[in-house]
C-alpha cells in the first residue's frame, strides 16, 4: 500500500501545467495504462500513488479525506468546502491556473459600479416589481458568502449549468458570478466586472487533507514534495509545519 495518495488534474491546460511544474521540480509524471488511464507514477517518489482526476473531483476527494493531497484550483476548493481550513490545508501556491472569481453586471447599468450599488438596485427592484435580483452562477456557496460579507440582500441564485456569462443576455439573470482569466468573454457578452467585485484571485494549489488517515511515511513523502515545490517556485514558507500542527490538533 502506498504511503501517500496524490491526485493531479487529468485533462486540459491544468494537466499540462501540472506536468511541467512537476518535471521542473525533478519529479516527472509517467502515465500508467496509456493516455486514458487514471493512474500514474513518479519514479523518483515510488511511495506515492498518483491518481489522475478532474480538478473538481480532486477538490471533493481532498475535502472528504478520500485522498491525502492533490492539485486543484482554490476556487473549487473554497466552493466545495463550507470551511476549507477545517478540513484541508493549502500547502503551496503553484503560480499557474490563475483566474478570478468575480461579480459582473451589464455594462449598460451605468450607475452600478460597486457591490453597494448592487444592493441599492436589488432593493429598489424588489419594491418596484416584487421580484428579487437574479444572480447566475455555478459558485453558489462562494456567492452567498461574499454577498453576505458585502451586505447585499434582495437577490436569489439562479444556478448555472451552461455558459454563465450569457445568462443576462438570455434574460434568465440580471448579473453573474463567474470565473475569468482576462475578462474578455464577460465583455463580449456585454458585462463589466464591478470595481470591488473580485471574490477570489484563484490559482492552482497543492492542498492536503485534514480528514485523511496519515502515516509517518506519508508525511515524509509529502514533506519531500513540498520542499521540491518550494524550491521550484522560489518559496520559503512554514506551511508544511502548519499542516502537521493542524493535523495533530485534529487528531487530539
Amino acid at each position: 500500500m502506498s504511503a501517500l495518495t496524490l491526485a493531479v488534474p487529468s485533462k486540459g491546460r491544468l494537466k499540462e501545467q501540472t506536468e511541467e511544474f512537476f518535471r521542473d521540480a525533478g519529479y516527472a509524471i509517467v502515465p500508467m495504462g496509456g493516455v486514458r488511464g487514471y493512474l500514474a507514477r513518479i519514479p523518483a517518489l515510488p511511495e506515492i500513488e498518483l491518481r489522475l482526476l478532474s480538478a473538481s473531483e480532486i477538490a471533493s476527494g481532498v475535502i472528504a479525506g478520500d485522498i491525502h493531497c492533490g492539485i486543484s484550483g482554490e476556487d473549487l476548493l473554497r466552493e466545495q468546502a463550507g470551511d476549507l481550513e477545517r478540513v484541508a490545508h493549502l500547502l503551496a501556491p503553484l503560480g499557474f491556473g490563475r483566474a478570478d472569481l468575480v461579480v459582473a453586471a451589464p455594462a449598460s447599468w451605468l450607475d452600478v459600479e460597486t457591490m453597494a450599488d448592487v444592493d441599492d438596485v436589488a432593493a429598489r427592484m424588489e419594491v418596484a416589481t416584487g421580484r428579487k435580483l437574479r444572480v447566475a452562477t455555478k459558485y453558489v456557496r462562494s456567492t452567498r458568502r461574499f454577498f453576505t460579507e458585502e451586505g447585499v440582500g434582495h437577490y436569489r441564485i439562479v444556478e448555472s449549468a451552461g455558459a454563465t456569462e450569457g445568462a443576462p443576455m438570455a434574460g434568465v439573470a440580471d448579473l453573474v458570478v463567474d470565473i475569468t482569466t482576462t475578462g474578455a468573454t464577460l465583455k463580449a457578452n456585454g458585462l463589466k466586472i464591478l470595481s470591488d467585485g473580485v471574490i477570489l484571485r484563484s490559482q492552482a494549489q497543492l492542498v492536503a487533507s485534514l480528514e485523511a488517515e496519515w502515516t509517518d511515511a506519508g508525511l515524509r513523502a509529502l514533506k519531500a514534495l513540498v520542499s521540491a515545490f518550494e524550491q521550484r517556485a522560489g518559496l520559503h514558507t512554514t506551511r508544511f509545519e502548519e499542516f502537521v500542527a493542524a493535523l495533530n490538533h485534529t487528531r487530539a
